[in-house]
């Protein structure tokens, strides 16, 4: 089940990006201050954050928001599934639900950043699997070496 997040909820999330190896600790920590103001304010828009929970166990999630200043795209600020689940899919699903709030708001593109390190080759195959394409590439962004990547989906109206 895809569901809104809970402020309960928000333990666990971090957890989950705990174990994930190539997440530096300033990562999650980023990841945790959009997931900590979905949680503390459900009247905020900018951060919708949605929990996959299967027999009351959280087992990934998704944030994503309508960039500023834009009138119908959106980004996928954070994806992530727990990496010691046995449960298959659960990317793919959580990317799906993704896909339909950005349609169900009118939304034209979602886009997805990541890097080009080695480290996230997985990330940019799940991209590129699920229809997503490269849209833009920023050399040298995040630090010498390590370019950004920016997917993205673009929906017929």
């Amino acid at each position: 089940m895809i569901r809104k997040l809970k402020q309960a909820d928000a333990g666990e999330v971090e957890k989950i990006l705990n174990k994930i190896p190539i997440f530096s600790e300033a990562e999650v920590k980023v990841g945790m201050e959009l997931v900590n103001i979905a949680a503390s304010d459900i009247e905020q828009t900018d951060y919708n954050v949605f929990v996959y929970e299967e027999e009351g166990k959280i087992y990934g999630y998704h944030c994503t928001g309508r960039r500023p200043l834009t009138d119908a795209v959106y980004d996928l600020y954070w994806i992530a599934v727990d990496p010691e689940s046995k449960i298959k899919g659960i990317g793919r699903k959580l990317l799906q639900h993704a896909e339909n709030f950005v349609l169900e708001k009118q939304g034209r593109w979602l886009l997805a950043e990541t890097s080009s390190k080695q480290s996230y080759e997985k990330t940019r195959n799940f991209y590129l699997r699920n229809n997503f394409s490269v849209i833009a590439q920023i050399n040298d962004f995040y630090a010498v070496g390590n370019s950004l990547i920016i997917f993205g989906k673009f929906f017929n109206k």
